[in-house]
């Protein structure tokens, strides 16, 4: 089973979404250290350390690299993605996130903290600050390099 997997697109495809699977279990275990409190729901949210959209596509990158070389189109193909991924993550969507904080803060006074009347309060954790892409980048990188080795044996 291994062998059809290893040096072609399922590898790359699962290098990527490893590493963000396992950046969201990282992202839970820090959550819980830090707050001593478990929360299931770290593992379907955005935001928080490290970047699981930054491991993602930065194993998928990795990965085609270590298959197909990092000369090739298609790794520039895929690490242009990816840079663009983890732009948007620490830029656009960071900003949005500060953009709902504020409007909450509005709202609970504007509403007299009654926020549920008008549906509730908006997500401010959408995106991530740099030091949180490069640690997931990192990440990323690592974790298809090491994947790669296992498969290869």
């Amino acid at each position: 089973m291994i062998n059809n997997i290893v040096n072609n697109g399922y590898e790359a495809l699962l290098a990527g979404v490893l590493a963000a699977f396992f950046a969201q279990v990282i992202k839970f275990f820090i959550f819980t250290i830090q707050s001593k409190k478990i929360n299931f729901k770290i593992f379907t949210t955005t935001g928080g350390m490290p970047s699981s959209h930054s491991a993602g596509v930065m194993g998928l990158s990795t990965s085609v690299g270590l298959i197909g070389g990092f000369d090739s189109l298609t790794f520039a193909v895929a690490f242009g993605a990816a840079l663009i991924t983890m732009y948007d993550a620490a830029g656009v969507r960071r900003a949005a996130g500060k953009t709902a904080a504020c409007l909450n803060r509005m709202m609970d006074d504007f509403y007299n903290n009654d926020v549920q009347a008008i549906g509730g309060k908006l997500k401010e954790l959408l995106g991530h600050t740099p030091f949180e892409v490069i640690m997931g980048a990192i990440f990323g990188v690592l974790f298809a390099y090491f994947f790669h080795q296992y498969l290869i044996g």
